[in-house]
């Protein structure tokens, strides 16, 4: 389990093709990091990945065929800026919000303004998914726990404060971009319990 809250910011370094799948090579950049283990889990833009190999400066992991489909992983350049965040700890704040790193669909960035010392993001997102969007709700957006201004039929709305596009991938993503999305567990959960009252 994740908080949707940044850990650091690091680079795609290489992603190699193995057997049908990828092995994807991530530089740690600022992710604190000097106490990794081996097969610990780690959120590359919200997506749950283990690691399979590591050094002081990177880490392996493998993503199959699956993981591909659903994310943007596999179509992100080298050199591509990353949102990291380590697996919470039972003694950790939860100072975002439960996120699972279980990508639900690809989003995109539909515009960025200027709101005061704030910018307002709009993404757009597929129809099954936004039906788990509500107002002052929480969405992740590629790894970023962020509350919801508005939400309608066609997509929702953010505000990023400062500190927020400073320490995440988000000050070099541009509009038009695809970003993972994953909808809030308790949404996700919600439904599942009254569709079983229901009898659906």
């Amino acid at each position: 389990m994740f908080t949707g809250i940044i850990e650091g910011v690091g680079r795609l370094a290489a992603h190699e093709p193995r057997g049908g799948d990828v092995r994807f090579t991530f530089e740690t950049g600022s992710l604190p990091f000097a106490d990794v283990r081996l097969g610990e889990s780690i959120a590359v833009n919200g997506v749950c990945l283990t690691v399979v190999e590591f050094d002081a400066a990177s880490f392996k992991a493998d993503a199959s065929n699956e993981t591909l489909s659903l994310t943007t992983l596999g179509a992100l350049p080298v050199g591509a800026a990353l949102n990291l965040e380590r697996a919470m700890r039972p003694t950790d704040r939860l100072g975002g919000h439960l996120v699972s790193g279980h990508v639900d669909g690809i989003g995109k960035v539909v515009s960025i303004a200027e709101d005061a010392r704030a910018q307002r993001w709009r993404f757009a997102a597929p129809a099954a998914l936004l039906k788990y969007v509500a107002k002052k709700g929480s969405v992740c957006v590629d790894g970023v726990s962020l509350t919801v201004n508005e939400a309608d039929g066609e997509g929702f709305e953010v505000a990023l404060i400062p500190h927020t596009v400073a320490h995440t991938r988000f000050a070099e993503t541009k509009a038009g971009e695809a970003v993972n999305l994953e909808i809030d567990l308790v949404a996700r959960y919600v439904e599942r319990l009254l569709g079983e009252r229901s009898g659906t």
